[in-house]
């Protein structure tokens, strides 16, 4: 197992190696921004219009993200597919939301291509000249909002505003979950170093932990996974996203030997409880979160809690799951798997470099 070298988060060469990969984390908020900017004049002809759809069905990437942003206040019934093709009551009065990228991606193909045959309303957010895209085209209830990259945040957050426009769901409010992106990005700017960065200082407990990511909201359920997603790549290691009720049999560990040589128990990680806070205040989500922290403290397990409480349901969403990725790219460079030497490998599939959530 890659040993973890705290000093390489501060390393000026090993940081600069790796700058493809912070950028990309930096930039987010600014591809929300080009991506808004670029879909303004779609978005300016929605509204309500006495519109309402049956249903909503969403497909395609993190269709599962715009369920959990509209479920909990969308006035019609609410449909994660993943596809392929579509439910089979899907029809004219309904409408079918796609979050495409410049890739082939057969599922969200297939259900343009059924949308379209039924006759189905569509909102779509895709490049011009992707796969998706082209499916579409013999749609004449389309609305399409053209992806300026393959950011699949920033394409949920331009539906998600304009489906708030049609009042199908809640406020969005783009360019303060673009600010408060920005912000993640200074706060974890590879310029501050460990005592004044919080994603570096995650990184080293994620060093020699197994990570269990717990958000007790749904969308915080929801940046958990991703968070995870990021932390697998990064490190080559397990990590698991689940609820209290999962994850509080895997916090029974044996108390820490004082006396045990270090060394000998270099490759033994010992699970860390990460908790994701989204502000939510809720009875259920805090008896959760009580059961949680009191049980890691009698087994000794280490608890980190990163908190956002600020902004849009999206906007806290967002800013939780950048704070993890940043965490995850720092560990990724801490234990030497790119930033070093060991980038001279072959890029594969799953490599954080070839992943468009980084």
């Amino acid at each position: 197992m890659s040993s973890f070298d705290d000093s390489r988060l501060d390393d000026p060469a090993a940081l600069q190696a790796t700058d493809h990969l912070l950028r990309r984390l930096a930039g987010a908020g600014a591809r929300i921004r080009a991506e808004i900017d670029a879909a303004e004049e779609a978005l300016s002809q929605l509204d309500s219009d006495g519109f309402r759809p049956r249903a909503i069905v969403a497909a395609g990437r993190d269709a599962r993200l715009v369920r959990a942003v509209l479920e909990p206040v969308c006035p019609v019934p609410f449909v994660a597919w993943p596809g392929p093709g579509l439910p089979g009551w899907t029809g004219p009065l309904d409408l079918v939301i796609v979050l495409g990228g410049s890739s082939a991606d057969t599922e969200a193909m297939s259900a343009t291509s059924e949308a379209v045959r039924r006759g189905c309303g569509l909102m779509l957010a895709s490049p011009e000249d992707s796969p998706v895209a082209q499916a579409s085209a013999g749609s004449r209830h389309a609305i399409r909002l053209p992806s300026q990259s393959d950011d699949q945040l920033a394409a949920a957050v331009a539906v998600l505003q304009g489906l708030h426009q049609m009042e199908l769901g809640p406020v969005v409010d783009a360019k303060s979950v673009a600010a408060l992106l920005d912000e993640v990005a200074i706060e974890c700017s590879p310029n501050n170093d460990v005592a004044a960065n919080p994603a570096k200082d995650l990184s080293l407990m994620l060093a020699d932990a197994l990570p269990l990511v717990w958000g007790g909201s749904v969308l915080a359920a929801r940046a958990a996974r991703r968070v995870v997603e990021a932390i697998r790549l990064a490190s080559g290691r397990p990590a698991l996203a689940a609820d209290a009720g999962h994850l509080l049999p895997v916090l029974n560990q044996p108390p820490r030997d004082l006396f045990a040589d270090p060394f000998d128990q270099a490759d033994e990680l010992r699970p860390g409880l990460i908790i994701l806070d989204d502000g939510v205040e809720d009875a259920g989500v805090a008896e959760h979160r009580r059961q949680l922290e009191e049980k890691a403290e009698r087994h000794d397990v280490r608890v980190h809690v990163v908190t956002q409480a600020n902004g849009t349901d999206i906007a806290r969403y967002a800013a939780l799951t950048q704070h993890g990725r940043y965490a995850a790219a720092y560990l990724g460079i801490g234990l030497g798997r790119y930033g070093t030497p060991v980038d001279d490998v072959p890029v594969v599939p799953g490599n954080p470099a070839e992943d468009p959530a980084w």
